[in-house]
């Protein structure tokens, strides 16, 4: 009886009148396709739409959409059924019932160059976040004790002029901090402040910058504004540190053996004696290799006080014994010698000796001297602030 019933069954079937396709209206077929776009763009970047102003202009308009889609609960009801990733749910219903108008929502970016009648055809938008580092730079105003800076900035400018400074690619992703020199759109811009460091919304490292232009104006502007100003700057450019050139002689020639660098480094160590002499103080030192993996591990290294340093400048050194020079630099400058125990990771004593409470000025004059034969007899007077 049983194979009989399921004969029937299969009989019946051929006369089975098939569900009819759901017919959708056309603002509930865009209001499905705008769903899904959403949809696509949390496959792809992992996480639900954010209106933040640094997020792009697509991820904004999604995180707008959905709010109102999460809102409107005829839409929510023809989407439940579609919603596989649980969106509808990830985003706080505002109780906004007004009827969902998708051309009215395209119509809030009309006042964007470029968009077009299909979003995902939007070019030449730049992200919010680049337009505001534009504006930022662009909203300066008149630097009322300009005659502090226009000195420097002109030094700055000789010096780049001779040779002792150079211009280099800025990278894009480096810090900024004070004394730091550039060149945007055309103009040199020194960092004369750097506000509290803080971490934004993006979990990156921020402060507020005092920038100092040299056509007498200034910019109050944050961090991560500066550095997007200056990497969609194409022509953009940071100016490095004062350099003597190679020592004891004006240029290299075939057989001149190089013999490594002195180096000066400031300390970013948050012990009470260097926050207090921090433009004072530095390490003087030779090296045979770079000076920059010389100090990778600084943080790690009581010689470096158990802290990150920044260098200030170098010397070339051709033909002579570094190993003496060192010496000889540090004898001249003893007086001044930092005294400091502090501990190394192991918790040992340390008491490091190539930290001085010099100014610049005067480890220039000293290497100068050296070099031109005229330092015999001479040392550092602290008192004095120079040598004699």
């Amino acid at each position: 009886m049983s194979d009989d019933l399921d004969a029937l069954a299969d009989d019946l079937a051929e006369f089975e009148v098939k569900d009819k396709p759901i017919a959708r209206s056309p603002i509930e077929e865009r209001v499905i396709a705008g769903f899904e776009d959403i949809q696509r763009f949390v496959e792809t970047s992992g996480h639900t739409p954010n209106s933040g102003a640094d997020n792009s202009i697509f991820e904004r308009l999604y995180a707008v959409r959905l709010e109102k889609l999460v809102a409107n609960a005829t839409y929510r009801e023809l989407l439940e059924p579609l919603d596989h990733q649980g969106l509808l749910n990830a985003v706080e219903n505002t109780d906004d019932e007004d009827e969902m108008d998708m051309d009215a929502l395209a119509s809030d970016l009309e006042d964007l160059d470029g968009v077009t009648s299909d979003i995902t055809e939007i070019r030449h938008v730049r992200p919010v976040a680049e337009r505001k580092a534009a504006e930022d730079v662009a909203s300066r105003e008149p630097c009322k004790d300009f005659d502090k800076f226009k000195p420097m900035l002109e030094q700055v400018q000789a010096e780049l002029t001779s040779g002792v400074r150079a211009t280099r690619p800025f990278e894009k992703k480096a810090e900024i901090e004070v004394g730091r020199l550039f060149v945007l759109k055309g103009q040199k811009a020194y960092v004369a402040e750097k506000g509290e460091v803080y971490v934004n919304d993006n979990g990156m490292t921020e402060a507020r910058l005092r920038v100092i232009f040299d056509n007498g104006t200034e910019s109050n502007l944050l961090m991560r504004s500066l550095q997007r100003a200056l990497n969609e700057d194409k022509a953009s450019r940071r100016i490095t540190d004062p350099s003597a050139g190679p020592l004891f002689s004006d240029a290299t020639i075939d057989g001149d053996e190089a013999s490594g660098i002195i180096y000066v480094l400031r300390s970013k160590s948050d012990l009470p004696v260097v926050a207090r002499n921090r433009d004072l103080l530095h390490k003087i030192g030779v090296t045979g290799g770079s000076v920059e993996k010389r100090i990778s591990n600084a943080k790690l290294d009581p010689t470096f006080l158990m802290a990150d340093v920044e260098i200030v400048t170098t010397y070339e050194l051709f033909n002579i014994n570094r190993v003496k020079l060192e010496n000889l630099l540090h004898r001249i400058f003893e007086s001044a010698r930092l005294d400091i125990e502090i501990l190394d990771r192991f918790g040992h004593p340390v008491t490091p000796r190539e930290w001085f409470l010099v100014p610049l000025f005067a480890i220039d004059e000293a290497v100068e001297r050296i070099r031109d034969g005229s330092i015999k007899g001479l040392s550092y007077d602290p008192k004095l602030a120079r040598l004699a």
